[in-house]
This record gives C-alpha cells, structure tokens and sequence, in this order.
C-alpha cells in the first residue's frame, strides 16, 4: 500500500508546503523534464488555488496529492507533470496547444488522453447505477481503449486512490457508487496492470464502505497489527532461507499479509469464516528447476506440519489456463496457518504475463487476444520503463507501434453503457449493437452531440445518440461494402433478414427495379433469366427477382452473367480443338479476345461503344487494321451496309477478359458549383482509377454541369462501384455509362 505522504497539508496548500515537497523529489534523471515539472507545479498552485475538489478539497492540493502517489510509485517527471496540468485546460487558463509548446509532445499526449477521459458521459466513471459485470468490463476496456500511453492509466488509478481516501467527506449514497466503481472498475485496472500498492487499497477501502460490518469484523478477527503481520513472515521467510542453504537449494523468497478485501472475497466464495481461511499470510519461494520445487516442498513439510485438504499440485495437473505451482498451507510459527506457494522462475513469468496471467486467473474473465496484447505491453512498460540507449528506445518505441494498436473500439450510449464494437465500426453497426429495431429504425446519428454521416468510422470514448424514424426500413445501400456503412456481420445480417421477410410482391418490385437500373447504369443487355434462376437455386424469374430485392442477389452478379455463360459455352470447344487464335491487342488496349478460325490477326476495341467483359461482341474486319471489336448492339453494327455484314467475324473474350483493363465513357449530371470538378476527379484518384479524357460543359440556364469522362476500368463490378460513389458526390443528380 502506498503511504499517505506527510509532506503535503492536510487543509490548505501554501508555497512553504509546495517547497518543502519539492525539496524531498528523488534526484532527477532528466534536467528538462524536471523544469517542466517545476513549471507545472506553479501552474497547479497558481490557477487552481482557489478551485475546489468535489470533496471539497482545495484542487491545487488535491492535484498536488495524486502527484505524489506518482512519484511514490516511482513514475518519470513527465507523468506527474501532465497530473497536474490536464485540470488546467479547458478552464479558460491554458490551451492544448499550449501544453504542447511548454511541455513538449509526451506531457501534451498525456494531458490529451486524461482530458479524453475525463469528458466520459457523466456518470460513467463516477456514480453509475449497477449495471453488470459486462459493463464494467467494458468500462475497463474503454479505458484501456481511449488512453495511448499506459501512465495516463496510472494517473487515474491515482486520483481514483487519492478520492477514496477522502470518501469520508461525501454522503452515504455516493460513497456507496464511489466504492462499487472503485471495487468494479479501478481495482481490476491496477491488478492488470500489475500495480499491487494501488490495487490493494483500492480494494480494501471500497471494503470499508461497501460492507463496513465486515471490515471492522475481519480488522478485529486479525488480533493484531498489520506491521506485527509483517514481522511474523519475515520471521517465516528467515527460517526457510536457512533451511534452503543448509540443503543447498537457491531460492527467492519472499512474502506479504494477506490484505483485508482478499479475506473477506476468499469468505464469501467459501460461504466459511475466518477460522478457516488459511491464507490470511503467505510465502513464495522460487526455485531453478521443477526437482528443486518438489525438493523444497519435502523442506517445508520436514519442518512445518500441513493441514490436510490444503495442498494442490498444479505443477503434475496444470490448470486450464497452464498455470503451474505447488500450493501448501502449514501449521507455522506460533501455530498460526502460513501458505505457501512454490515454483520455478519461468512459471513465475508465465502466470505473472502468460496467457495464465495473474489477473486472468484471479478475476475468471475472459480476454480478447488485442486486449491481452495491450495489457502485455503495458505491464512490460511498468517493468522497463527506461531504455538503457536511444536504440532500446527506438525499438520500443517500435513495439508499441505495432503492438499497441486496437482492435475494438468502446463507445457510449447516451445512458452511459458502454459498446464494443470492432475497430472502423459506424453509427448503423453500433444501432445494431444496440437492438435490432434500433438499426432498423435509425436515420441518422449524433457523435458527441454533432450531426455525423452514417458511415464515419468510430472511436473509443465518444458517446453516440441514434437519430429514428416511426417507421422500420433499414437502407438498402447499407449493405453496399464499398460505401462504408456497415463493418459487423451482425448488423449487415440484420438489415438482410429485414428484406428477407418483407412482402415477397414487394420483393419481386424492388428487385426489377433495381435490376433495370442497374442494367441502365452499366449499359448492359438483360440477360436470359429463366436460366440464370437455377443457378442459384431458384424457381423461377420472380424468385430471381425477389432474391435481388432482398440483397440475397447483387444485381451487379446478374447484369455481368452473359459474360460468365459465354465462357461456359466456350470451353467445350477447346476441347475439340477447333481453330482459335487469340488475337493481338493494339494501340495499348489490354484486352484478351478470341477470334474463331482466323489467325495472327491484330484486334481493336471500338471507341464508338467501348465493350467491356460481359458485354455481347461481335468482329470486324478492316482493311490493313486487323480485326475491330464491337458491342453486338453498337448503333455502328447496326446501320452496317450488307456488303460490310459479310466480314463480321464471331469473337469473344479469352479467359482473362474479366482481369483486364477497358476504356469505358461514364456520364455525369450534376448541379453546377464550385469545387465540382475536383471532388470528382479526386473519387478517382483515391480510386485508383486512370481517366483517359475529359469532356465537361455548362448549361447556364439549368445551372447544370454535363462532364464525360473516359476511364480504364478492370472489370464490372469496379465499375459499378465507381458509379456508385459518383452518385454519391454531394449536388450530383444522374451517373450512367455511356454505350
């Protein structure tokens, strides 16, 4: 337990207190960092003097307060700094820009995270009504979460410690939800994090107001002091050390008294009394080698007798989650009950950051690998916090890189219940999340009280208000993948089953509709639906339809189905070994096309109506040109005089049509503003798209911006894609492909 420090007033804080403080500061290991640190002192003293705690402790004092726990558990001058300076911001005394340029990146990153923290909804981290062991694990994820560097959590542990020390001087009622967070959320942080001292008062002080009987019971039931309690291991730990020499076994012992809230969890879960709690003072001893464990067992039982039913040997039976020692409880000195606990080194490592872990084991909770890794690197910055060189930091610096990222992102209701969701999720994912009827209804969402889109990635700590309508009718474009609106598999099967069980006439609509449009858009021919239905284990061509209306079907899939039906055809004849040759690609088009019983000729794309695979195409040969490639339906075949219809030629596309790169003319209409073009052309670019050519007018008198724009696409549904987000530009009235 951390020792309340006696350099600092109790009532009120003066400069003579803020001196002598100062004067007992260990000696500093880095010059820069500890003028920040006097910097910041004065700051705290200065600005926040006359500020009050919700204890009703002066704030400057109480800010001085949590410092010092830092500086008790030996944090650099950077965390303590940014301790006492994040009260500081916001208040209309310094910015964070500020912070920054006095301070420097890491007390500013520090403050930054303590601020994100600190603006939670109200009520989540300080007088929540019960709601769960899954909402406070989820709390302490969140934290986790929302801080990127470890000592913004260790600054809050100590604040959370310092508060609890001054429950005395709030009412009944919120020492009861101060506790309960303390015990739920705040303790389990310390524990995981490895940070015992602050664990174990944390524990013991929501004891004292949660079950305050109990506490003076298990005090009294002691029958002595904690320091006496002390001294008794020592005495414990000096004997085994003699025993250990005399028979040659190297080992580290070490031991502590067993702290009240461990007793009374230990008497709950065994529904016994303090009687028969046996580990109330404990001993480890590490050894070199599983032989030397047993070898020290024999010792111990050679000069203690054990209480039968109190021994497990986890090193022959691991458990579950491979944690391995021997545990043993013996009649100790002055016949009192001592435990003891025995193990090798490397067991050791692994139960303290191992997948069977301290914390995992005590608190029975499961953990997502991205939390464990989080947790990982967090204890084993605790452990090593300073690099012995500007290599060594790097490297950390390094790992904290890749290790250190999220996964899942914790997010709030505007009850204060907390979300996870995984990492990139939206408003429609986190609707979801919520309830079914939630999602359906939603229209539009609120992050941190602004209006956002429904697609904005969110993050750990905001707070998101879903905006519903009446009436359930979830958007068709959310199941779109390349319009962002949805990440989880829950909500995108969600807003599946809606249509899935809607009217199957309405269905049969809406899926003709959206088929029309999609074969308008892409200039495609309607396929033969009667036989594509089979296919996909449909009846018939409402069926088909129906399975489009419900999103079970991308009409994208069936418009690009002549294409796929060709090649079936096709390659029976490669089979039979008919004459083929495919033929030469010119003037940099990269199309594949096969040209039935000709051979060693060079082939075009028309540029009257570009085809793209999946189109229909039919051959023609020119004089000295090779071959041209039409679409079947290009106006140009169609006008064609009789004498020229006779050196049509069939072709189609080779069996890498689909991967290769097409010239297609895309139209857009679109309200005349500034700003237009550019939006535009910077989809495509973020698109990876190739324009070949630009035509753009205005229609002054309509106020309309008609742009045609040639494009290299790759195959068919890139194209719907990019049609798709230029629909969506803001002002954009009408996108289509022109054939």
């Amino acid at each position: 337990m951390v020792s309340r420090a006696k350099r600092l007033p109790e009532d009120r804080l003066d400069q003579a207190a803020v001196k002598t403080w100062l004067d007992s500061l260990p000696k500093a290991t880095d010059e820069k960092a500890r003028k920040g640190l006097l910097h910041a002192v004065e700051l705290c003293a200065e600005l926040l003097a006359e500020l009050k705690d919700r204890t009703g402790e002066q704030l400057s004092l109480y800010a001085m307060h949590v410092a010092d726990l830092l500086v008790q558990l030996e944090m650099d001058d950077e965390t303590v700094s940014a301790a006492l300076l994040y009260r500081i911001v916001g208040n209309e005394f310094k910015t964070q820009e500020e912070i920054e340029e006095t301070f420097g990146a890491t007390v500013a990153g520090l403050v930054k995270d303590l601020l994100l923290i600190q603006q939670l909804s109200p009520g989540v981290l300080s007088d929540r009504e019960e709601k769960g062991e899954e909402h406070s694990e989820n709390l302490r994820r969140m934290l986790l979460g929302i801080a990127s560097d470890v000592r913004a959590v260790l600054v809050l542990l100590a604040e959370r410690v310092h508060l609890m020390r001054r429950l005395s001087y709030l009412d009944e009622k919120l020492q009861s939800q101060f506790s309960r967070n303390t015990r739920d959320i705040f303790a389990p942080l310390a524990n995981r994090l490895g940070v015992w001292q602050l664990k174990w008062e944390l524990e013991d002080l929501s004891l004292r107001y949660l079950e305050p009987e109990q506490y003076r019971s298990i005090a009294k039931q002691l029958e002595e002091r904690r320091d006496e309690r002390i001294a008794y291991i020592k005495q414990a730990v000096a004997l085994l050390q003699q025993a250990f020499g005399d028979n040659d076994i190297r080992a580290d012992i070490s031991g502590r008294p067993k702290h009240l809230y461990s007793i009374w969890k230990k008497m709950y879960r065994k529904q016994s009394g303090f009687e028969h709690i046996f580990d109330v003072r404990a001993v480890r001893v590490l050894v070199d080698s599983v032989a030397d464990c047993y070898a020290a067992l024999g010792i111990v039982h050679s000069i203690w007798k054990h209480i039968p039913h109190e021994f497990d040997d986890y090193i022959a039976t691991p458990k579950a989650n491979l944690y391995q020692s021997i545990h043993t409880v013996v009649v100790g000195p002055d016949e009192k009950p001592l435990e003891i606990q025995i193990r090798t080194h490397d067991m050791h490592s692994h139960a303290e950051h191992g997948v069977a872990a301290h914390w995992r084991y005590k608190e029975q909770k499961g953990s997502s690998d991205d939390l464990e890794r989080r947790i990982s690197w967090m204890r084993q910055w605790l452990e090593q916090r300073e690099p012995a060189s500007e290599q060594g930091a790097s490297l950390l610096a390094r790992d904290v890189h890749l290790d250190y990222e999220q996964t899942q992102v914790y997010v709030l209701t505007p009850q204060g219940k907390v979300i996870e969701l995984p990492n990139g999720s939206t408003p429609v994912d986190f609707a979801y999340a919520i309830h079914s009827s939630v999602g359906h209804r939603c229209r539009g969402a609120r992050i941190d009280g602004h209006i956002v889109p429904l697609n904005t990635p969110l993050e750990s700590g905001q707070t998101v208000d879903i905006l519903t309508h009446k009436e359930e009718r979830p958007s068709r474009d959310w199941m779109s993948p390349h319009l962002g609106y949805i990440k989880t598999s829950r909500a995108r099967n969600r807003v599946k089953s809606w249509y899935r069980h809607q009217d199957f006439d309405s269905h049969v609509e809406m899926g003709k509709a959206s088929l029309e449009r999609e074969l308008t858009r892409l200039g495609f021919e309607r396929p033969e639906l009667a036989k594509i239905a089979p296919e996909f284990n449909l009846k018939g061509v409402d069926d088909l339809y129906a399975a489009i209306g419900r999103g079970d079907v991308s009409p994208v899939q069936i418009a690009g189905w002549r294409h796929r039906e060709e090649e079936r055809e096709n390659k029976p004849k490669k089979r039979v070994k008919r004459r083929q040759q495919r033929g030469k690609s010119a003037h940099g088009a990269s199309a594949d096309i096969i040209v039935d019983g000709i051979d060693d000729l060079m082939t075009h794309l028309g540029k009257c109506c570009k085809p793209v695979p999946s189109d229909a195409i039919i051959g023609y040969i020119t004089r000295g040109r090779g071959v041209t490639v039409h679409r079947s339906d290009c106006s140009v075949v169609r006008h064609m005089k009789e004498d020229d219809r006779a050196r049509l030629v069939d072709v189609r596309w080779g069996d890498e049509g689909e991967d290769a790169a097409f010239e297609v003319d895309v139209r857009v209409v679109a309200l005349d503003r500034k700003g237009l073009m550019r939006d535009v052309t910077a989809l495509f670019s973020n698109e990876e798209i190739d324009v070949t050519g630009i035509n753009s007018h205005s229609d002054r008198k309509q106020q309309k911006a008609i742009m045609r724009f040639s494009l290299q696409i790759d195959n068919v549904g890139q194209l719907s894609r990019i049609i798709d987000k230029l629909a969506q530009l803001p002002d954009v009235e009408e996108v289509s492909r022109i054939t």
